[in-house]
C-alpha cells in the first residue's frame, strides 16, 4: 500500500483470493496475492461508472441461487412426503420409536419349536404385542413359531401299552391324528360342513355317542354343541386369512382302566387367524382352540369295540376369543367394530397360549377373559 492510497477508494484484495492463496500456502505452493495495479484500479474504476451488461455479473448467481432452491424443495417434498407417510401409516415410525421393527425381525429369525414331549413348565414368554395383519395373521403371538396345520401333531414311537400291542397302538395314533386334522384342520369341515371324516373314525357301536353326536350337527345347543369336538366357523360372518392354521401340543399312551386296553391322550392348540367376511374387511382376530381328548384302544376279543375304530373317552375343550353364550356351533370372534353385546366377561384372565396347565385346572364358569390372542 501507497501512502496517500485510500483503502475505501480502491478494490483490495478479494475473499476468493485469499481463500486460495490460503490453500496454496497449506500445500506448499502459490504466493501472497499482490495488490492490483494503478492501471488495473483505473480499469475497475471506469468499469464501475458504466451500466452494468444483463445477466453479466448474475449469470452464475442465479444458478447457484437456483440450485439451493432445488435443494430447499427437494428437501420439503422429502419432509412432506414423510409427513403423508406418517399420517398414513403411522406405525412405520412408531414401530421404530418403540422397537417393535426391530422384534419383528428377530421373530421372523427364529426358527420353528422344537416337538413338544411333555407338558411345559411355564406359559411361553411374552412377545412384543404386535397386531395381526393380512399378509402376517400371526404377527405378535407365540403360534409365529408353531408348525403348520397337520405338521404339529407329531406321532410318538409306538409300543405296546396295557395289552394291546404295538401294531394297535400304532394304528390308533395314527387314526387318533387323523381325528384332528380331520376335525380341525379340514377347510370343508372348518367352514360348517358335515365332519364325515372325523365321524367315520369313531366307534359306531358306542350308539349313544353317535345319536348325541348327530343331534349336536343337526340342532346345535348349549347341551349339544358340536364345538366340543368340532372346530367350525359361519362362512357368511367370517372366513380365514390364508390356508394356515398353527398347531401345537403332543400325543401319548398310556395303560387303559382295564387290562387289554391302552388310552391314547391328545392335549393340542389351534390358532385360527380369521377376517370378517364383508368385502374389503384387513382387521385380523385370532381364535384359539385347545383341545384334550382321550381315546381308548381295547382288544375286540375282549370287549365290545369295532376294530380298527377309536372309542371315544374323555374331551374337553377351551376356545378363547369366541362369543360367550353361544351355542349355534361356530366360532365367533370379536373385533373392535362389533358392538359389545351378550354376557359381560369377568374373572382372571387367563393366557391361551399357556399349555402349562391341563384344561381342567384352568376351567372356569361363565364368560372369562384372555391376556391375547
Amino acid at each position: 500500500m501507497r501512502n496517500g492510497d485510500d483503502v475505501n477508494d480502491r478494490p483490495g484484495i478479494s475473499d476468493e483470493e485469499w481463500a486460495r492463496f490460503q490453500e496454496q500456502a497449506a500445500a506448499g505452493a502459490g504466493s501472497p496475492p499482490r495488490e492490483p495495479s494503478a492501471r488495473a484500479r483505473m480499469v475497475t474504476e471506469r468499469l464501475r461508472g458504466e451500466p452494468e451488461p444483463a445477466g453479466w455479473r448474475t449469470a452464475a448467481a442465479p444458478r447457484r441461487r437456483a440450485g439451493g432452491r432445488r435443494l430447499k424443495a427437494a428437501a420439503a417434498i422429502v419432509f412432506i412426503a414423510g409427513l403423508a407417510l406418517v399420517a398414513v401409516r403411522p406405525e412405520l415410525v412408531i414401530d421404530r420409536v418403540t422397537g417393535k421393527a426391530q422384534a419383528r425381525q428377530d421373530a421372523a429369525k427364529a426358527g420353528p419349536l422344537a416337538a413338544e414331549t411333555g407338558r411345559p413348565t411355564a406359559p411361553p414368554p411374552s412377545v412384543d404385542p404386535d397386531r395381526p395383519t393380512l399378509q402376517e395373521p400371526f404377527r405378535g403371538s407365540p403360534a409365529l413359531q408353531w408348525a403348520d396345520g397337520a405338521a404339529g401333531i407329531e406321532l410318538p414311537a409306538a409300543e405296546a401299552v396295557g395289552g394291546v400291542s404295538q401294531e394297535r397302538v400304532a394304528e390308533a395314533l395314527r387314526q387318533a391324528k387323523a381325528f384332528l386334522v380331520a376335525a380341525n384342520l379340514d377347510p370343508a369341515v372348518l367352514k360348517g360342513e358335515r365332519p364325515e371324516a372325523a365321524l367315520a373314525l369313531l366307534d359306531p357301536k358306542d350308539k349313544e355317542l353317535s345319536a348325541h353326536l348327530e343331534k349336536s350337527l343337526a340342532q346345535p345347543g348349549k347341551e349339544q354343541d358340536p364345538m366340543n369336538l368340532f372346530t367350525r366357523y359361519n362362512p357368511a360372518e367370517v372366513k380365514p386369512v390364508g390356508d394356515v392354521v398353527k398347531v401345537r401340543g403332543r400325543m401319548w399312551v398310556e395303560a387303559g382302566e382295564e387290562a387289554g386296553q391302552a388310552d391314547v391322550r391328545l392335549d393340542y392348540s389351534f390358532v385360527y387367524p380369521l377376517v370378517k367376511a364383508a368385502p374389503g374387511a384387513d382387521q385380523v382376530e385370532r381364535t384359539i382352540v385347545r383341545r384334550e381328548i382321550t381315546f381308548t384302544v381295547a382288544d375286540p376279543r375282549t370287549w365290545q369295540v369295532t376294530a380298527g375304530r377309536l372309542r371315544l373317552g374323555d374331551h374337553r375343550v377351551d376356545i378363547a376369543n369366541s362369543a360367550c353364550e353361544v351355542y349355534d356351533g361356530y366360532v365367533h370372534p370379536a373385533f373392535d367394530a362389533d358392538p359389545v353385546t351378550g354376557v359381560t366377561p369377568s374373572g382372571t384372565p387367563q393366557d391361551p397360549y399357556d399349555r402349562s396347565k391341563s384344561i381342567e385346572a384352568t376351567s372356569r364358569d361363565g364368560c372369562g377373559t384372555v391376556t391375547r390372542s
